[in-house]
């Protein structure tokens, strides 16, 4: 039995998914955010997916819509913003996109055992992994990117490998079956002097070169980068414990799961500090993506915690995620500090993902992928 709080938050987070709908595709939010976003669509769609068949047609019509703007060069657009009285555009721009238009399509074939869509799209597939297979400079099997270009898309300042972008691709490997890559970018991400991520507690946001003893690299905590690494398999048993170990010694889920998308919060005089932040909402320490609650980074966290055998702790973030989003009807974001609300509601990554996390408390599995 579940509280109030979290049935409640479940019957409201399918209603915020119904406001979200559209005969496009899932847009963000409603209202504000009235266009397709790849990786909101997909995300929300991770979630819907589990309400029976209530949300297939949306899910499908994402999909259709990522493909048919697909670039002449395989790259999914990060945005399809021709729905409105705005002057229609596509945005590219983005790393994971394509990563997430790929996830999506196999999510869709294992939920409703519809192999349909995921036949019509192989082409676009096989597009898109030609064109992330362009973005490995090194040639070593890890993506490269250039800063803002996935969900962090104004701060903070990222490039290179980064753990955020070689989690999902790690899983895109597996699903498209060349599990010999994906083995090998473990390795990489995990072992290699030169290219290794991972720092004994957690993996390091991103990297680029070495210069000697000076290294291109960034050492706060990448809230989502790290809780994905724990449920798609590139940390193992040890790793992973030893990052919900950080998560809960630093209160990173705390008062609401959890801040994202950086941790310690970065200010003016911290060294990862650009000019460029005082002009995004990441300026403010505990707002927006900077180290601001996002609670469907702590939807994320509660599947992983489910899926290492916390059940006690998942049932009890998600009574803490159930009020978080409560508080102002899945609100985008809230404060680190005080979890007081941004504005706007009905935020579609938020509602999908809470109702992923309660999906998988119930049932002891993670249930995402």
């Amino acid at each position: 039995m579940f509280s109030k709080e979290i049935e409640k938050a479940y019957e409201d987070a399918i209603k915020v998914l119904e406001r979200c709908s559209t005969h496009n595709g899932f847009y963000a939010a409603y209202p504000g955010y009235d266009m397709v976003f790849a990786r909101d669509a997909m995300i929300i769609s991770l979630g819907a997916s589990l309400v029976n068949t209530k949300f297939k047609e949306v899910f499908k019509d994402s999909l259709l819509t990522l493909a048919k703007y697909q670039s002449e060069n395989g790259q999914i657009p990060n945005a399809v913003d021709v729905f409105s009285k705005r002057k229609p555009h596509i945005d590219y721009q983005s790393i994971d996109s394509t990563l997430w238009f790929i996830i999506g399509n196999y999510i869709y074939k294992k939920r409703y055992n519809d192999s349909t869509l995921l036949k019509k799209h192989k082409k676009n597939i096989e597009k898109a992994l030609n064109w992330l297979a362009c973005q490995d400079p090194k040639e070593n099997g890890m993506l490269a990117q250039l800063p803002t270009s996935d969900w962090q898309d104004a701060f903070p300042h990222r490039y290179g490998f980064t753990i955020h972008t070689q989690v999902l691709y790690y899983k895109v490997l597996q699903l498209v079956g060349n599990l010999k890559k994906a083995e090998k970018l473990k390795i990489i991400v995990n072992k290699d002097e030169d290219t290794k991520l991972w720092n004994n507690h957690y993996y390091l946001p991103w990297r680029w070169k070495n210069h000697n003893k000076y290294q291109e690299k960034g050492e706060w905590f990448d809230t989502l980068g790290n809780v994905l690494a724990t449920i798609v398999g590139i940390a193992d048993n040890k790793q992973s414990e030893k990052i919900i170990e950080y998560i809960i010694k630093n209160k990173i889920d705390q008062p609401y799961p959890m801040k994202a998308s950086v941790w310690p919060p970065i200010t003016p005089n911290s060294k990862d500090w650009q000019d460029y932040f005082y002009d995004c909402d990441a300026r403010v320490p505990y707002h927006y993506i900077n180290s601001g609650i996002w609670t469907y980074v702590g939807g994320f966290y509660i599947c992983s915690l489910v899926q290492h055998k916390k059940f006690k702790l998942a049932e009890e973030k998600l009574q803490k995620l159930a009020e978080g989003n409560l508080i102002q009807n899945f609100c985008e974001w809230l404060n680190g500090e005080t979890g007081k609300p941004s504005q706007g509601e009905n935020q579609g990554w938020n509602a999908s993902m809470y109702i992923a996390a309660y999906h998988s408390v119930k049932e002891k599995k993670n249930i995402i992928f």
